[in-house]
């Protein structure tokens, strides 16, 4: 994404990659062939436009090394099992990098960016690599990424800020021509500032947001579910009228998921154990998360009575969030884990980009019960001949499904919608099915008795 966008504004850009088959398929600038590693709008078009005019791709990393004035690290940093973040892919690509940086014959000065989320204190880490090796004239750099999945284009082309950490003034020299559209810009912030900050502002963000997601889940949600008469939507509206407070987050659904959030905080709160400072707060804003991707299919025990054992389940969305196949933290991978432990007989999935990574995540070979996962193209599909549907992400297509619930599958039948995708469920009441939304009391009679009700409300 960097790569591209760079390139977009005139730089000319090299890419690297150890991925032999990933570089062939970017090189191709075929659609299909990029959109098997990453599924993002408007990628595609930008690598198209700029492919052998300002954008690269090689294999070759001593030969395009020569003449660089900046090196982005853009390496993964998955996390261990203690919550800490492994640098293990980050280190072995740093002492590459530092290996041929010591033999390039053009001394002029490069800058080692950070892009990658790493821990307060990398950069330091990344300098002694450097110095290590004897690398002559550089700088080491922190410029954390901010973007979203789905809108990531739009944000990296207008981003609201940009943040880089440097020690030295030559380095953020040359990191203003790198991002020379956004200094000085009126609306976006172009913030200079020391590594170690720059490294945690993206941690402190994503956290954040995680925070604001986990309240509004772990208070307001609720406050709907537990509450007679309480209508989660006017709450929200009601809340978030105040300026002071965003209505980002504010929607609240089965948990965040991606390959961000549940890292970053898990790492942050092992960064901050490691100096001695409470983390209870993070702790419980990662926990109401967790919990949160599965809560639904244990409401759908105690409060409508439905049994899953031997039954067939839909589950529609695959992926972590709408427009992405990147399954990486979805909240789908804990429903089905546990729809498959409670003892469904079958799981009709769905999702429109994301199926193929899907199999890949629930491979038989990882685990026998995944082999009861069946993949179809269309939500039609996956829902006719199932007992009960679990709504597990925001998919425009997903929206005012009740139509195409009466018509493929009969009462009792049980709803779980994880992102309150059907606003005319009262539709599907009155016809003796059983819906069971995030913030709202269960309603419909249930699914196992038609005859006893379970309380009605008029909003949701």
């Amino acid at each position: 994404m960097h790569a591209a966008v760079c390139s977009e504004y005139g730089h000319e850009v090299y890419a690297y990659d150890n991925n032999q088959e990933k570089l062939e398929a970017f090189s191709s600038g075929q659609p299909q062939a990029i959109e098997r590693y990453v599924n993002e709008p408007g990628l595609v078009n930008i690598i198209r436009e700029t492919l052998g005019r300002y954008l690269y791709f090689s294999s070759d990393l001593d030969a395009i090394i020569e003449g660089t004035d900046a090196v982005f690290m853009c390496l993964p940093t998955p996390p261990n099992l203690d919550g800490s973040t492994n640098l293990t892919f980050y280190d072995a690509a740093a002492e590459h990098l530092a290996e041929l940086l010591a033999r390039r014959k053009d001394k002029r000065r490069v800058v080692i960016v950070n892009k990658s989320t790493v821990p307060i204190g990398t950069a330091r880490h990344l300098e002694r690599i450097m110095s290590s090796h004897k690398v002559k004239n550089f700088g080491v750099s922190s410029n954390p990424e901010f973007l979203a999945e789905g809108t990531a284009v739009m944000q990296a082309r207008r981003p609201d800020r940009v943040v880089v950490g440097c020690d030295d003034q030559q380095d953020f020299t040359i990191l203003r021509r790198v991002y020379s559209q956004f200094v000085n810009h009126v609306r976006i912030k172009y913030i200079e500032t020391s590594p170690e900050t720059a490294e945690a502002i993206k941690y402190v963000a994503n956290t954040m947001l995680l925070t604001y997601i986990s309240f509004w889940n772990g208070v307001g949600a609720k406050i709907g579910e537990k509450f007679p008469n309480v209508v989660i939507d006017d709450l929200r509206l009601g809340v978030t009228s105040d300026e002071r407070i965003s209505t980002w987050g504010s929607f609240v659904s089965n948990g965040a998921g991606g390959s961000c959030f549940g890292k970053d905080i898990a790492s942050l709160i092992n960064q901050l154990r490691k100096v001695n400072v409470s983390t209870k707060m993070l702790e419980a804003s990662y926990e109401v998360n967790e919990y949160q991707k599965v809560y639904l299919v244990d409401r759908a025990i105690t409060e409508a009575g439905f049994k899953f054992n031997k039954k067939t389940i839909t589950v529609l969305g695959l992926a972590f969030k709408k427009h992405t196949n990147d399954m990486r933290d979805a909240s789908s991978i804990k429903v089905i884990e546990s729809l498959l432990g409670k003892g469904a007989a079958k799981i009709k999935a769905y999702d429109p980009l994301a199926n193929e990574s899907a199999r890949a995540v629930f491979d038989p070979a990882k685990n026998i019960l995944f082999d009861k996962i069946d993949y179809y193209e269309s939500a039609k599909e996956a829902i006719e001949g199932s007992h009960a549907l679990f709504i597990s992400s925001d998919c425009e297509e997903f929206r005012g499904l009740s139509r195409t619930i009466e018509q493929l599958v009969q009462p009792p039948y049980l709803v779980m919608d994880g992102r309150r995708m059907i606003p005319d469920f009262s539709d599907l009441i009155s016809r003796n099915y059983t819906y069971l939304a995030v913030g709202a009391m269960a309603m419909g009679p249930t699914p196992c008795d038609a005859e006893v009700l379970i309380p009605l409300r008029q909003s949701a």
